[in-house]
């Protein structure tokens, strides 16, 4: 992205519908064919930050827009209902109404609020009537270690409990040890156990060695039906990356060329920034286009990243920068 050019169509976008990616039998030549040339992927990383130019109006526009492509997250081992209600407050109104007055943009909501099983329901209850949905992490997050008929109840359960997005694990030692076979039989498994609710594939891209792990997992991910790929629980030591990223939408991107299926992507871990969340929305548009900058297709997982976009607009509109206590999730 080398403009000042806004996403097409408005400021605030509603989802582009699109057929769901029922997946497809597995091709074990197209997975070992798929490859990674990790020194041009640097290079074309490196250059994504460096080529965005949005400044003024056209940054606020961009900022306005990544908001409603969060995710907002908790995932503590000390989530209480009361902290889960506050989140889904702030997902509700993500901006405060004075800025998006003075930007003049209607008011906007936040992707989705992602919660462990356990607080499914004060989410539920707490975003009823907002068509915000509930994504649930499963499957024994992170790790993906627990015995496999137990991840597909806790599947299961999380959408009998109002999940609507189901946000799954692989098992990383198939991917390392080649076992294609295996990885694409458990995640067919686990979307048919999703049944409705639409299913984030992890994959934990930081603990798969290589990059061409990563390619070859996000082709078996989206064959077996993955309505997303993703790259992180956000509890691994290197979680989302430009290079990663780059890797997992031009296999998107090969797929749909394939099937002609879309299929979503999602960063999540270490995305804090503003800054940040502005060159991941460059890579989509460049590698994959306008309709990949809408919630139905691509979303952050983050939490503070929030806080520092409402920063960031309040600085636009008011000429000052806010403490960041200011901004508080929840």
């Amino acid at each position: 992205m080398t403009s000042h050019a806004k996403p097409s169509g408005t400021a605030i976008p509603s989802s582009a519908a699109h057929a769901r990616n029922p997946g497809m039998t597995l091709d074990l030549d197209r997975v070992a064919g798929a490859s990674a040339n990790s020194a041009a992927i640097a290079r074309r990383a490196a250059q994504i930050p460096a080529r965005r130019s949005l400044k003024g109006a056209h940054q606020a526009a961009w900022l306005a827009r990544a908001v409603t492509l969060i995710d907002l997250t908790t995932l503590s081992g000390d989530d209480t209902p009361g902290r889960v209600r506050r989140l889904c407050a702030k997902a509700r109104q993500p901006v405060r109404a004075d800025l998006l007055a003075a930007l003049d943009l209607p008011a906007i909501t936040t992707g989705a609020v992602c919660v462990y099983h356990e607080m499914i329901a004060p989410a539920v209850e707490a975003l009823a009537g907002t068509g915000i949905p509930v994504a649930a992490v499963s499957t024994g997050f992170p790790a993906g270690l627990s015995p496999f008929d137990l991840r597909l109840k806790e599947i299961e359960a999380s959408v009998a409990a109002g999940a609507a997005e189901i946000d799954i694990v692989i098992s990383r030692r198939h991917v390392l040890t080649g076992n294609w076979q295996a990885l694409y039989d458990e995640t067919r498994a686990m979307r048919a156990a999703c049944g409705p609710a639409h299913m984030k594939a992890i994959l934990a891209t930081g603990e798969l060695g290589t990059l061409r792990n990563v390619a070859r997992a996000s082709w078996v991910a989206m064959m077996a039906g993955a309505d997303f790929i993703k790259t992180s629980t956000g509890k691994e030591g290197v979680n989302a990356t430009l290079p990663v990223s780059l890797v997992m939408v031009r296999a998107i991107r090969a797929y749909r060329d394939l099937t002609g299926f879309k299929v979503g992507y999602k960063p999540a871990g270490g995305i804090s920034k503003a800054k940040d969340a502005l060159s991941y929305m460059a890579l989509m548009k460049d590698e994959l286009g306008d309709d990949w900058l809408r919630p139905d297709l691509f979303r952050f997982g983050a939490s503070s990243l929030l806080g520092d976009i409402e920063r960031q607009l309040e600085h636009h509109v008011t000429g000052a920068y806010s403490a960041s206590w200011r901004h508080a999730m929840g």
